[in-house]
């Protein structure tokens, strides 16, 4: 029999859910694009979470472009820049905007996207300082991902951050263009990689994973690399940035994973470059605005603050290479099968 206690708790956290999704109603605006997305079977809608990325766009687009991504929904946070216009001149966009806490109400940022134009279809969530990259990227573009997942009645992709920087200090290349961070940060580190079992009761968020199935026993759930070696940051570094958004599957109720998913045997790699643009100066607008969405902010912030001349760069650094890499030292997994249906070509 369940506790007095036990029941007002849950009676007190259905109500509050109820009031946070009145608010995040009430506050929701559509800015730009058709209210209703008509997609075809089998493409791609790529889910952005944005403020503020107007140093991104044009490469964010031009990539993701060519991987075969034809639709894309941004949910704005309040940006100040010319995000927003410069998101509308280009064609097969939606924006949606929502100025509420990031850190409050970042669940349903991420999940209304896809309930509202991504039902039954592939949804790629993304933020714009990542780079999604994986085998047959280049010959077979995403769809010859999907194709093998839908083959194999499989409805999520795990992928791995890889944290990319520069030989040089951080500060020496705070203002560099993206497209030429792109190629300055060539560099990671997964000398100190924190892994568990993707079912592992020692991950934090355990219960949300629980009724996921992984079809490859060896897929794990990484945390800390070179942000807990150098600001002591437990990150998570596991994402599922591609579902399909069908039946019993919850997108997005965690930044990093969704529910009710049957995930691939094969894993990819998001190349991430938080170090890129400034990122003491953003650190400090995002603890000014008190809409902290991850504890470590302020923490690196400080370790920033403190040394004008930190570089991530050491002798376990590695320099990126291909794929390949990756599979060969543990980080990414590989599929046979996978290899196979991209010999035989794409439907």
């Amino acid at each position: 029999m369940k506790s007095p206690l036990h029941i007002i708790n849950r009676l007190w956290q259905r109500t509050s859910d109820h009031f946070r999704r009145k608010r995040f109603a009430g506050a929701l605006e559509h800015l730009h694009g058709p209210s209703v997305l008509h997609s075809r079977p089998g493409e791609v809608i790529a889910i952005v979470l944005v403020r503020n990325g107007s140093y991104y766009l044009d490469t964010f687009m031009t990539y993701y472009r060519a991987m075969g991504i034809k639709h894309f929904v941004f949910m704005d946070n309040g940006s100040e820049d010319d995000t927003i216009e410069r998101i509308m001149q280009y064609p097969d966009t939606i924006i949606d905007r929502c100025v509420l806490p990031l850190a409050e109400y970042e669940g349903l940022m991420r999940a209304y996207p896809a309930e509202t134009y991504g039902q039954e279809r592939w949804c790629f969530y993304i933020d714009m300082d990542e780079v999604f990259d994986f085998e047959g990227r280049e010959s077979h573009g995403i769809r010859g991902l999907t194709s093998y997942m839908e083959a194999q009645g499989q409805t999520a992709l795990v992928a791995q951050m890889l944290e990319m920087f520069p030989k040089a200090a951080l500060a020496e290349v705070a203002d560099m263009p993206f497209e030429e961070a792109l190629r300055e940060f060539r560099y990671f580190d997964i000398s100190t990689v924190d892994r568990f079992d993707y079912h592992s009761p020692e991950i934090e968020f355990s219960a949300l994973l629980r009724d996921n199935e992984a079809s490859n026993s060896d897929i794990q759930f990484c945390f800390g690399g070179v942000r807990g070696k150098v600001f002591d940051e437990a990150c998570c570094l596991t994402k599922h940035p591609l579902i399909f958004n069908g039946e019993g599957v919850t997108p997005a109720p965690h930044p990093h994973l969704s529910m009710g998913v049957s995930c691939a045997d094969v894993t990819a790699v998001i190349k991430h470059y938080k170090f890129a643009n400034n990122l003491l100066g953003r650190d400090a607008v995002t603890l000014s605005s008190g809409a902290v969405a991850h504890g470590e902010d302020a923490a690196r912030a400080e370790v920033m603050t403190q040394s004008a001349d930190l570089s991530l760069f050491s002798l376990d650094a590695r320099r990126w290479n291909r794929i390949d890499t990756l599979y060969r030292a543990g980080f990414l997994n590989s599929s046979e099968s996978y290899s196979a249906h991209l010999a035989k070509g794409t439907p």
